[in-house]
């Protein structure tokens, strides 16, 4: 047990935890009864609060020891990280603004609630939740997989549940700040959690390189690791530069990754508690400064390599687990009293996100299920309650997937969220400027990217793992298969799987809505009108916050 991290650690999440428990008298309402306030903490976050809460909710536990992770196993294509964030910003920079309008306009909590009322559809609205949730819930289990990795350096490491109870009992706190206090908890944590990821990666890459002997050292130690044989492939482990083979997947794999982003419901969230357009456009000009922070921290990937860390043996499975090679390198190059520093900066940095993303989940399946099926009456302070209880639900959920499926498994699902939230685009993104695309048509396309990408995902293996399904993203396009046809038969170039399902997704669409179009079937109701995707925080009559 490394009783000096463990003792740092301990103080400040309690630290956090005080934060998150006096967070509901920050900027306090009249009452949290309201999605309003408990979800959405009042849409009246300025540009400073919303810049903590949107990067805190965007980069997390899970991108602080997984990106330098694949860099430390693979090499370069763990760098895609970096143009999928920053084209992301342009990408977003015009959608999230007639997001926040139309929703701050006609009382909208979910992307779910504006497809509702863009198609007059409970079934696409219905659609657009049950994907959201089921995107989110790997991703939540997966900010568990990054703060286990710091537990289980500081020496938590027993197998069966014992070995999981410091994660549960982080877990339980989580949900009983977040149940009282909503997204305000998040918010004010996400300033700590912030400052203390900026000092340890700003330290790690000017402190570790001037220890190890420079960079020129760290990436001769990176291209003679990574160009060996790995024996489980006859092939290298990777490469420091991107080959033939894995450029066209880097290229898809970035530019549908900066597509999702934005369509995550956790995303949606932070956007919606802003509190006008003017937050929004410094917030997107802003955020790609967080691109600098994520590349010096996946270079880490390339200093664990030259300071020959070795990951963990995971003692529940027997493998080793490789996410816990930046904490380990903080644990073997840092004094004990910093490395519990930077232990605490990554396990903060998994509960921000993690609240956020129960609390998306849960205004998801209030808004969208429980009142559109089961209690179409319910008073905003039923569905302030549902949601709370709903919130909980979801965290728990996510500590039981960790505790019984290997977590491994969980890394794998994160792979299959980014595929299945990027077929909600057209009925979120491309609705926000158009109706063309027929409602119908839009739950074909969905239902054919959807399927089409499973299948897809479902064939790729990964020799190095032992695994003979779900192995990754990457498909070779000798492998796409249109009905058995393979129009790309004997080429070894690989590309995003998520890419491949969303194009067939909106060929379905736009066929299938022509072909309605000959016919008289209605494309439902817009309650929308067009200068709802233009108000802003000071107009006139504008919808008073916490309306019934």
């Amino acid at each position: 047990m490394q009783w000096t991290e463990l003792i740092i650690f301990i103080l400040l999440f309690g630290l956090v935890t005080v934060l998150g428990f006096v967070a509901a008298r920050w900027q306090a309402a009249d009452n949290l009864d309201h999605l309003d306030e408990w979800g959405l903490g009042g849409r009246k976050f300025g540009s400073w609060i919303t810049w903590f809460l949107v990067g805190g909710d965007l980069y997390t536990a899970y991108t602080f020891v997984a990106v330098p992770a694949l860099l430390f196993g693979a090499g370069a294509v763990g760098f895609y990280a970096l143009p999928y964030t920053i084209v992301a910003y342009p990408l977003v920079f015009l959608p999230v603004l007639r997001m926040w309008s139309v929703s701050r306009a006609r009382g909208y909590v979910t992307p779910a609630d504006f497809v509702r009322g863009r198609y007059g559809s409970p079934l696409l609205a219905l659609i657009v939740a049950v994907t959201g949730i089921v995107a989110t819930m790997p991703y939540i289990a997966l900010q568990l997989v990054g703060l286990e990795a710091v537990l289980r350096s500081m020496g938590f490491n027993a197998s069966g549940f014992l070995g999981h109870l410091p994660l549960l009992i982080a877990f339980v706190i989580l949900a009983v700040y977040t149940y009282q206090s909503g997204l305000r908890a998040p918010a004010l944590i996400a300033f700590v959690k912030d400052i203390l990821i900026y000092l340890v990666i700003l330290v790690a890459v000017i402190y570790l390189p001037i220890k190890l002997g420079g960079w020129s050292e760290i990436f001769g130690a990176a291209e003679d690791k990574l160009s060996a044989t790995n024996p489980a492939t006859g092939k290298p482990f990777g490469d420091v530069l991107l080959n033939s083979n894995n450029q066209l997947q880097y290229a898809t794999l970035a530019l549908g990754s900066a597509l999702a982003l934005f369509l995550y419901p956790h995303s949606v969230t932070g956007v919606l508690a802003s509190r006008g357009r003017d937050v929004l456009k410094r917030n997107m000009s802003a955020l790609p400064a967080y691109s600098l922070l994520l590349g010096l921290l996946a270079l880490l990937g390339y200093v664990a390599i030259a300071a020959g860390t070795k990951p963990i043996t995971n003692n529940a499975t027997g493998r080793p687990d490789g996410n816990t090679v930046i904490p380990e390198l903080f644990n073997g190059q840092f004094p004990s009293w910093f490395a519990g520093i930077a232990f605490a900066a990554i396990g903060i940095g998994a509960l921000v996100p993690a609240a956020i993303m129960s609390i998306a989940a849960a205004n998801l399946w209030t808004r969208n299920v429980y009142k559109e099926f089961f209690r179409k009456g319910a008073t905003p302070k039923d569905e302030a309650k549902q949601a709370k209880v709903a919130s909980l639900v979801v965290k728990f959920g996510a500590v039981l997937f960790i505790v019984v499926i290997d977590p491994q498994y969980a890394i794998d699902l994160q792979l299959i969220g980014g595929v299945i939230i990027l077929q909600t685009l057209p009925s979120v993104a491309i609705a926000l400027y158009t109706r063309w695309l027929h409602r119908w048509a839009l739950v074909a396309g969905w239902a054919v990217g959807m399927l089409w990408g499973m299948v897809m995902l479902y064939g790729i293996p990964n020799p190095a793992t032992g695994r003979a399904h779900f192995g990754g993203s990457a498909l070779a396009l000798d492998k796409l298969s249109v009905f058995g046809w393979h129009p790309f038969a004997g080429s070894m170039v690989q590309i995003y799987v998520g890419f491949v399902a969303l194009v067939a997704n909106l060929l379905v669409a736009v066929v299938v809505t022509l072909v309605i179009r000959r016919t008289s079937v209605s494309n439902g109701t817009d309650e929308t009108t067009g200068e709802d995707y233009h108000v802003d925080e000071h107009d006139e009559n504008l919808r008073p916050v916490a309306a019934h």
